[in-house]
């Protein structure tokens, strides 16, 4: 297991423009070659938008987009005609595909917080999609099958447990609260890296907690 804190996370956006960025791998310029991707995610970052604030339009490809909204509300427009309002709980997958672009804003009156996360598709190609779930249940599973992967969202009462799923990549990312995984302590930002998870690990919950948890297959390659 590789602990990663909130405070190693490499910080990114413009906050002149009002976006501020933590990012948990190599993105955009840093670079660490050590740092590039866990299994088939390759980026887990933090976004903080303030009202007015956001990415104007712009391209992605060979990329699934998995989007998770804590606070705030998010707008999302792309160029295969879907405009949608994100809000807490609801979970967003854009697949990119053979290429595909896209405007995310926060037209609400408060502040925006989300967690976006990219992973690599096992095979390049295929057509663009997309698909919202509402309000996503807690522990449901949610697949993302191109790229051999499943996001469960844990919300933990205090000491209340979840056991972690058995696969050869399990990625735990703390979107808030506190959690006690094996013998370590996890806070709002944090994440564990686990390979070759057996189905024992469990997360105890030492305050009200939600937890991203993707369990994924073997590495996929670089889809080019």
């Amino acid at each position: 297991m590789d602990v990663r804190r909130a405070t190693e996370r490499y910080q990114g956006g413009d906050q002149a423009a009002g976006i501020t960025t933590r990012h948990a791998f190599s993105f955009g310029p840093h670079y660490d070659p050590d740092n590039v991707r866990f299994g088939a995610l390759i980026a887990c970052n933090e976004e903080h938008l303030a009202a007015g604030a956001g990415f104007d339009e712009h391209p992605h490809s060979h990329t699934e987009i998995v989007t998770w909204v804590v606070e705030g509300e998010l707008t999302h427009r792309d160029s295969a005609g879907h405009e949608t309002v994100l809000r807490p709980g609801d979970l967003q997958h854009l697949s990119a595909a053979a290429g595909v672009r896209h405007v995310e804003r926060n037209d609400g009156a408060g502040p925006l917080t989300f967690v976006q996360m990219w992973l690599t598709p096992r095979e390049a190609g295929c057509e663009p999609s997309y698909e919202v779930v509402r309000a996503l249940p807690d522990a449901a599973r949610y697949a993302v099958e191109r790229a051999g992967a499943v996001l469960q969202v844990r919300r933990l009462a205090p000491d209340e447990r979840a056991v972690l799923p058995s696969a050869p990549y399990v990625y735990v990312h703390v979107v808030r609260g506190r959690v006690l995984l094996d013998t370590t302590y996890l806070d709002p930002g944090d994440a564990a890296r686990i390979t070759g998870a057996d189905g024992h690990l469990k997360a105890v919950a030492a305050t009200k907690a939600e937890l991203l948890v993707w369990q994924m297959e073997a590495e996929p390659a670089a889809a080019g």
